[in-house]
């Protein structure tokens, strides 16, 4: 997809963050774009604000947990720009507590948000994409908890499930016209860290709360509030999203900050397959 020029693109989460940057500069390159979030009076400012560029923008709220919302959602995209060519699943939360500590609720938030939607999201959205035939993109944030365990077991496991998801999905859909991109950003400008202002009313003081015993936890995440604080300018994120459709980028970053840590982890499952090296194994 060299030319975006009148391309059609749907994203969540699109109302601040990585979302709103991502729309910028995908607007900036011509494509009309839905946005798509929870949050409906910072969807509503997103959206007229990008409109005072001259982009062709509009607006849906949704609750990408729940289904049927993402479905009106597409439903509305089509009846508003007749086609969708670009799906960025982007809406993403932290959250949930550590061993001994998490609950039901925690874990069908985060995991309903950050993997479940993106399910649905390809599941709507692809035909959609496949229908007309001129080929398209899938883009899902992961973060670079994707690759290493690092947050909450909630938010890793959802994100490796979407890096699992967007890596075996890309083979698949490929034949498709439709390229297949995991976003893997590392500390961006957000407001991820206070995810909690958005939990759906069905899990309202069920997700727990962060034990006293944890203070070192609780350090951890004020020290990276203050990061996030200072992080990357979700416009640049975006940028590298629209390059990356444009040249149908497997794995998107935003810096190296994290690749040492990654290449230890390769190292170290290298090591695993180095130590039963030679051995036959018994049928």
């Amino acid at each position: 997809m060299h030319d975006l020029t009148g391309r059609t693109a749907f994203i969540t989460g699109a109302a601040s963050g990585i979302g709103l940057g991502i729309a910028t500069a995908l607007s900036q390159a011509g494509v009309k774009v839905m946005l798509c979030d929870i949050e409906e009076e910072a969807l509503a400012t997103a959206v007229e604000k990008l409109k005072l560029t001259n982009a062709e923008v509009d607006g849906v709220r949704a609750d990408v947990s729940l289904k049927a919302e993402l479905q009106a959602a597409a439903d509305a995209t089509v009846a508003r720009y007749g086609k969708v060519h670009i799906l960025v699943n982007n809406a993403g939360v932290a959250g949930g507590r550590g061993y001994g500590h998490w609950t039901d609720a925690g874990w069908d938030w985060v995991l309903g948000v950050n993997l479940t939607a993106v399910i649905w999201g390809i599941e709507i959205f692809g035909p959609l994409i496949e229908a007309h035939g001129e080929g398209g993109q899938i883009v899902s944030t992961a973060y670079v908890f994707g690759l290493i365990a690092g947050g909450s077991p909630q938010y890793d496991v959802s994100k490796y499930g979407v890096v699992a998801l967007s890596e075996g999905l890309r083979t698949v859909l490929a034949p498709r016209k439709i390229g297949v991109s995991v976003l893997c950003p590392g500390v961006v400008r957000t407001q991820i860290v206070n995810s909690s202002r958005n939990v759906p009313r069905r899990f309202a003081g069920r997700i727990g709360s962060l034990p006293p015993t944890e203070g070192q936890v609780a350090d951890a995440i004020k020290a990276f509030q203050h990061r996030t604080n200072n992080g990357i300018d979700p416009l640049y994120v975006g940028e590298l999203v629209r390059e990356a459709i444009e040249n149908d980028w497997p794995y998107i970053f935003t810096d190296t900050e994290h690749e040492p840590i990654i290449e230890r982890r390769f190292a170290a499952i290298k090591q695993g397959f180095d130590r039963i090296r030679g051995r036959t194994p018994r049928r």
